[in-house]
């Protein structure tokens, strides 16, 4: 093999007796599925949380379940002891459909209907994050006496997906909101902050935690004690670029907790998502046309994957999925690699300088790597008539 840079199926499984990095590779050079396809390695998703859990074993975890949503994966993390970020009722009932208990999950939406609210809490979720008063507001009528947490506005700097201005306030606006949460007879519980997806700089996670140390502290002299602080997202899976090892992640962490709480920590919440799921999936994809669109430009490569069948993190070639091509010469050439679709937006990588083989043609199989994250939860139900992404579990 060359390096080059909705419904589960009912799948036959063969495997044979390989190690856990060559189960996917094995499973598809014998059993050929139809493309597109992502498989995942669920061995792969329990041993990425092993190792989260050793390299971090202070916070309580809860793994968001937005990022990869597939029944067997959520039930393969029930048997561990993950908690659960859930951000919508189809979300909780999948959990609780896996047997997961209500108290094991957070609602960290900041944005839930008034009727999600109250399903929530009548189930037993007790956890709830907010942003705003109005938000408030809806939890004290729909979920009253529930916990709350404030979701603080963060840079998102050094992430390759940036969060936007949509979720989070700005640190000023947080102690009123708690003297609100409290005032409104629900139970201030703590702060959250979301440092950006594919985080690649550790450090980033320094200027929120010393603000929530701030607000922590002043709370404190008003009398009201928060209990919790919830450090979101944001640590990463390998694509095409080296990132620091989580290791140095957790170290950060500690270092600036320790600084800004002085050795009185809270208790510690995470939201792991991608860097679980994402190195556990491969989606393989067939090529459907190699075209010359100038005599002097690059080939462009058309996929049956594209942006609409599970690939929208490559929006602004911000994600970058390492490639593996089978059987084909050594010497590459610059290609534009674009999806399926009769939309110009679906466009995978024009700059990112991807180049495959020179002999590439219609009919190759090209496996993306470390795909197992946002992208069976990101594929649509038929845009132009296209079927979902199907999976399979092994």
């Amino acid at each position: 093999m060359l390096a080059i840079s909705r419904p589960a199926t009912s799948e036959p499984l063969v495997l044979a007796n390989r190690t856990r990095r060559d189960r996917i590779a094995n499973y598809l050079e014998i059993n050929r599925p139809q493309t597109p396809v992502l498989v995942m390695d669920l061995a792969m998703v329990e041993a990425k949380y092993a190792e989260l859990r050793r390299t971090m074993p202070g916070p309580r975890i809860y793994y968001a379940v937005k990022a990869n949503p597939l029944p067997e994966l959520i039930d393969r993390l029930a048997q561990t002891d993950s908690h659960f970020d859930v951000a919508s009722v189809e979300e909780i009932r999948q959990c609780l459909a896996a047997g997961i208990v209500a108290s094991r999950m957070s609602f960290g939406n900041t944005i839930k209907r008034p009727e999600a609210i109250a399903f929530a809490h009548r189930v037993g979720v007790e956890l709830f994050a907010a942003d705003c008063e109005a938000e408030l507001r809806k939890i004290a009528v729909h979920a009253p006496g529930a916990k709350v947490f404030i979701r603080l506005l963060t840079s998102g700097t050094g992430a390759e997906w940036p969060l936007s201005r949509k979720f989070g306030c700005e640190a000023g606006m947080a102690p009123a909101l708690i003297r609100l949460a409290r005032s409104l007879g629900l139970v201030p519980h703590g702060l959250s902050f979301h440092v950006g997806s594919q985080q690649t700089d550790p450090q980033q996670w320094d200027e929120p935690i010393a603000m929530c140390a701030d607000i922590f502290a002043a709370m404190a002299r008003e009398g009201i004690v928060l209990d919790l602080l919830n450090l979101g997202g944001g640590f990463p899976a390998t694509y095409r670029r080296d990132i620091p090892p989580l290791g140095t992640y957790a170290k950060a962490i500690a270092v600036s907790l320790q600084q800004h709480f002085c050795g009185k920590l809270p208790e510690i919440a995470i939201e792991p998502g991608r860097c679980l799921v994402a190195e556990a999936g491969v989606i393989e994809s067939e090529v459907i046309l190699v075209s010359q669109k100038s005599l002097d430009g690059p080939r462009w490569v058309f996929l049956d994957c594209g942006k609409f069948g599970g690939l929208a993190e490559t929006e602004g070639e911000a994600i970058q999925y390492p490639m593996q091509v089978e059987g084909r010469s050594a010497v590459v050439a610059p290609v534009i690699i674009a999806g399926p679709t009769c939309d110009s937006a679906d466009i995978l990588y024009e700059k990112a300088d991807y180049r495959l083989p020179v002999d590439l043609a219609e009919g190759d199989r090209i496996r993306l790597k470390s795909a197992g994250a946002y992208t069976y939860s990101y594929a649509s139900i038929g845009f132009n008539g296209f079927a979902p992404l199907r999976t399979v579990c092994i």
